[in-house]
């Protein structure tokens, strides 16, 4: 950090209490720090709502790096969950189905599909017919949806909501289905077997799961642990693919079966658990209130909400009526036929979904943590679930209650056109299509407006909040750029024997001045709860500084008082992971991140690489071409025009081809080499020609528009003066054609008379004129 006298202290914004406090670590010396957060269930596709919560805690724990705390940072892997259970038991179920059905077509199969198809239409989209067939669905789907999918509401009024949104993706799939099954009937040459049950298999999958889930062995682990460790790798290569330091632990769930079992009977033992008879254990929160522990400390306005409980205790869950309250949830469920089981004392059983992670993190963590994370969709049940439980677990009642987690961080959603993305809703972008070449992201983008828009506030994607990520991304690159390309020229200088100056005068004392200010200014900011928004404005105010300071300098500025702050900006790069390698920063000389040149200011004379003689070659084509520029300058008008569209070729194409720009500075400086991407330089060139040529089309749509009117200004003209009057409205005129009388043979008026004369005058002129762009030339 940068030095100060009186250094502030972290503050972090802590969902116990829902405000700013100060950062005590356990640590008696203030150093070490404990951090659990909840990681993925692995059942499908990580998505861009994911990187949001997973980017913006790698960004927390980045500057926990930087300020100087040494961080053990616990991840689990969720891979025991009702979702896990259901998708790969309907995923082996599917597989079996296609693999007995051969034929696709048969009538067996396409019966099965109807019955499905029947099946899932009853189930998600009540208000369709009972016998509503693939003839008759679209109608049908208009009649009784077609307000939702034209953006209303079941209700037929407000706004529309996630259940609106559940609509559509049912929709979605019924039209899938609803083709598939309509071109199989008509012609089973039309549609492929892979490609029917692909658009078949949602409603087939639940259907299969229905009639045969429950055959499913429960002791057979791999149907389920073969989806789990598909999605936990993909995951891994999502977390590398968007630059997330690795967890110093990682733990999973069908590790800590033992522990789980072990917790459970404890939190029993102590009076704040029981079991009911069909072998499942439910917390007593009333046990546990009643003996002045607290519940629901995060969100007490939700304690009751039997929606969110609900969703918390898994869509495998029955109601079970031996239960003491409705808010009381699991902690270890009875496996029923097709669940996967493990021996306890209460029966074969699996964990419930929060008391998961409370035994990993007092396994891995002890019965005190600083840290927990995790999405603020996770705050009711989950972590409220979690607090209650190993508080049970850990408390000594004589003691009084106890502190399981002493900061809980909640990171913001993510939405895009005001709807939370969400995997129920199949309404996202995977990390995976997001970060493709033609996938609109990349990762150091995505990064950036996660830090432009803070880690606790919900941020919707906009055209304008991508605009902004680009122009902070397009300012530093710019200056990196520069930089490199003023490097380059210090060490062909060097190379040469020269010296290069260092001056140190008013104006560099002034940059140095705005440098430490902007340190200062940045470590408040991040002290501030991780406030990275005003830190990422104090790196693009001093890039600023520093490209007035070189401009205002021009030839003459110190290439030692820039470096100074490209090393500093470089440093806040890597403290924000923006540079392509998983790693804390380093502090260590490099300048600029991985998409510009890796030129380093300080590589040994004798260790050229590859690309610094590709440089030399660079340099001495150019220092040619500048030559020849200025020896156009001085050359006659028709051999200068010549040499220096010779010269922009050069520059224009065959160095842009390369990825080289050659930035022309004022006479007598030699040209400065900038490296980009190829693909870059050439688009940007496009870009230009196109421009240039939409102008030139303009400038000669306007010629023409010009050429038009005056066409028709000199056509006005066409009609002689002489004969303009000539009309049945006058009776008699004068010799020059001017009326004297009107058509009933009364004398014109003198003010009448006036204004003719000077209507008279004004043809003339335009009738001459006619007249001489008609003369042939002679």
């Amino acid at each position: 950090m940068a030095a100060a006298t009186e250094r502030p202290q972290l503050q972090v914004f802590n969902s116990l209490g829902r405000k700013k406090t100060e950062f005590k670590p356990l640590d008696p010396n203030g150093v070490k720090v404990t951090w659990y957060c909840c990681g993925p269930t692995v059942y499908d596709a990580g998505h861009l709502g994911h990187a949001r919560n997973y980017v913006s805690t790698d960004i927390l724990r980045r500057i926990m790096d930087y300020l100087g705390y040494r961080v053990e940072f616990v991840m689990n892997i969720t891979d025991v969950d009702d979702k896990i259970i259901l998708r790969a038991r309907q995923q082996h179920l599917l597989a079996n189905f296609q693999n007995e059905h051969l034929d696709h077509s048969n009538e067996q199969a396409v019966e099965t599909v109807k019955a499905a198809y029947a099946a899932y239409a009853k189930k998600n989209l009540p208000r369709l017919p009972s016998d509503l067939g693939p003839s008759t669905y679209e109608e049908a789907k208009t009649r009784e949806y077609g307000a939702v999918l034209a953006g209303g509401t079941l209700a037929g009024s407000g706004a529309p909501s996630d259940e609106e949104a559940k609509v559509k993706m049912y929709i979605r799939v019924m039209d899938s289905a609803t083709d598939a099954l309509q071109r199989i009937v008509q012609d089973p040459s039309s549609l492929g077997r892979d490609d029917y049950f692909r658009a078949t298999g949602e409603v087939l999958a639940p259907y299969l799961d229905s009639l045969h889930g429950a055959s499913i062995p429960s002791d057979d682990y791999s149907i389920f642990q073969s989806l789990t460790r598909h999605w936990e790798l993909q995951f891994e290569k999502d977390l590398k693919a968007l630059n997330c330091l690795p967890p110093t632990r990682l733990t999973r769930v069908s590790e800590y079966i033992p522990e789980i079992v072990s917790f459970v009977e404890r939190i029993r033992s102590k009076g704040f658990a029981y079991a009911t008879s069909d072998g499942s254990v439910y917390f007593d929160i009333e046990g546990f209130e009643a003996v002045g522990n607290s519940y629901a400390r995060l969100e007490p306005w939700n304690r009751n909400d039997k929606h969110l409980q609900a969703d918390g205790e898994g869509s495998l869950a029955k109601k079970n009526t031996e239960k003491k309250s409705d808010a009381d949830f699991a902690l270890w469920k009875a496996s029923k036929p097709g669940e996967p089981s493990w021996p306890s004392p209460w029966g074969p059983g699996r964990p419930g979904w929060h008391i998961e992670c409370s035994v990993m993190a007092s396994a891995v963590l002890g019965s005190r943590i600083d840290i927990h994370s995790g999405g603020v969709d996770l705050a009711f049940p989950h972590h409220d679930n979690e607090l209650a439980q190993s508080e049970a677990y850990w408390v000594d009642q004589s003691s009084g209650t106890h502190d399981w987690v002493n900061y809980f961080l909640h990171t913001g959603h993510l939405s895009i056109k005001g709807s939370k993305m969400s995997k129920s809703l199949k309404n996202f972008t995977t990390i995976q299509d997001a970060l493709k070449p033609d996938g609109g992201w990349t990762a150091r983008r995505l990064r950036i407006v996660f830090l432009l828009g803070g880690w606790r506030e919900p941020i919707e994607i906009t055209s304008d909040v991508v605009k902004g990520a680009s122009a902070w991304e397009a300012t530093v690159n710019k200056f990196f750029t520069n930089v490199h390309a003023y490097l380059g020229e210090e060490a062909e200088e060097k190379r040469n024997g020269r010296i290069v100056p260092q001056r140190f005068g008013d104006p560099e004392k002034a940059l140095r001045a705005d440098l430490e200010s902007a340190q200062l200014r940045f470590d408040r900011a991040l002290l501030d709860s991780f406030n990275t928004f005003p830190a990422m404005s104090v790196v693009s105010d001093i890039i600023g500084k520093t490209n007035i300071y070189i401009s205002e300098q021009s030839s003459s500025f110190s290439l030692a008082s820039v470096k100074e702050v490209a090393r500093w900006v470089t440093r806040v790069i890597n403290i924000f992971g923006l540079d392509h390698s998983a790693s804390a920063p380093d502090g260590g000389p490099k300048i600029g991140w991985s998409q510009a040149t890796s030129t380093q200011d300080s590589e040994p004379e004798d260790e050229r690489t590859q690309q610094e003689a590709q440089a030399d070659f660079h340099r001495g084509v150019s220092s040619f071409r500048d030559g020849i520029r200025r020896a156009a300058l001085k050359a006659a008008p028709e051999v200068s025009k010549e040499l220096l569209e010779l010269c922009d070729h050069l520059r224009d194409n065959v160095f842009v081809n390369e990825g080289i720009y050659l930035d022309d500075r004022e006479p007598g400086q030699s040209a400065l080499i900038k490296y980009f991407p190829k693909a870059e330089l050439i688009a940007a060139r496009q870009e230009q020609e196109k421009l240039a040529a939409e102008r030139e089309k303009k400038k000669e749509a306007a010629k023409l528009e010009r050429d038009r009117l005056e066409q028709e200004r000199l056509e006005q003209g066409r009609l002689s003066h002489l004969e303009m009057f000539r009309t049945n409205e006058y009776s008699a005129w004068d010799e020059d054609g001017i009326p004297t009388k009107d058509a009933q043979g009364e004398d014109i008026t003198k003010s009448r008379s006036k204004k003719l004369r000077k209507d008279w005058d004004r043809q003339k002129k335009k009738h001459e004129t006619w007249l001489k762009s008609n003369e042939s030339p002679k």
